[in-house]
């Protein structure tokens, strides 16, 4: 048995998210289809993250237990060729120990979102952002996200179906800054909570509107209230960019 590392690239959003549901499509049963067409095995892919229905990954990291022998640039290949038309790429494979866990091996994780913030409907990023027409004080947005830097109870950025043992995270990096007619925003953690990128999105969007005033951020995350919650943002503008091991 050989547990090869993959990395995923994929756009989410005709998928119910990444892993497998009853309900509908996910990313983790199209490449699970792909690896037994070309192995005959029924492999298992295990993640180091989640996603929900319509959000991407740049580089989603992943692995599966294969028995059949093979080099992991014709496995790539042949699993890119056989997850056509889907949009998933595999765009790394590598063979690695087989005490390596995609999951349980990760110390870190990190999301983008992208806003694009003009008037005009979207075309080329339509599904792949979230666009805000009104105008948007990054500056501030930034300068409010250090209120939830740091080890916190983010009971009110948590989904009401989140699942995790306790809401306590510890937050490395939230930064907002503007590129041209985008705003990005860029999350680290070792893990996050069901909602908790898109929750803090939504919130810091509304002080960067002018709705909020930038201190009404720290009073959210003190109330640890989910009624606290200003505005949780669209699934279409999160990207899970980056999975950090030992």
């Amino acid at each position: 048995m050989t547990r090869f590392a993959l990395t995923l690239e994929f756009d989410g959003t005709p998928f119910m998210g990444l892993q497998r549901q009853p309900h509908g499509p996910s990313v983790q049963e199209a490449v699970e289809r792909a690896v037994h067409a070309v192995t005959g095995e029924e492999a298992t892919l295990h993640s180091s993250g989640r996603t929900d229905t319509g959000v991407h990954a740049l580089a989603m990291r992943s692995h599966v237990d294969i028995e059949k022998p093979f080099e992991p640039f014709r496995l790539m290949e042949a699993l890119n060729a056989l997850l056509r038309p889907d949009p998933i790429a595999v765009i790394g494979c590598e063979i690695v120990p087989d005490d390596w866990h995609a999951r349980f091996s990760c110390i870190g994780r990190a999301y983008e979102y992208r806003i694009v913030n003009r008037r005009a409907p979207l075309t080329l990023d339509r599904d792949r952002a979230w666009k805000v027409p009104q105008p948007l004080d990054a500056d501030a947005m930034h300068r409010a996200a250090q209120a939830l830097v740091g080890r916190h109870d983010f009971t009110t950025f948590r989904s009401a179906h989140c699942q995790a043992a306790s809401p306590v995270k510890t937050l490395d990096r939230l930064a907002v800054r503007r590129a041209g007619e985008e705003v990005l925003i860029e999350a680290e953690a070792r893990s996050f909570l069901h909602h908790q990128v898109r929750s803090m999105v939504g919130c810091l969007a509304l002080v960067g509107m002018g709705r909020w005033r930038e201190e009404q951020v720290a009073e959210a995350l003190a109330a640890r209230d989910r009624q606290a919650l200003g505005l949780n943002a669209p699934p279409s503008g999160l990207y899970f960019v980056r999975a950090v091991y030992p």
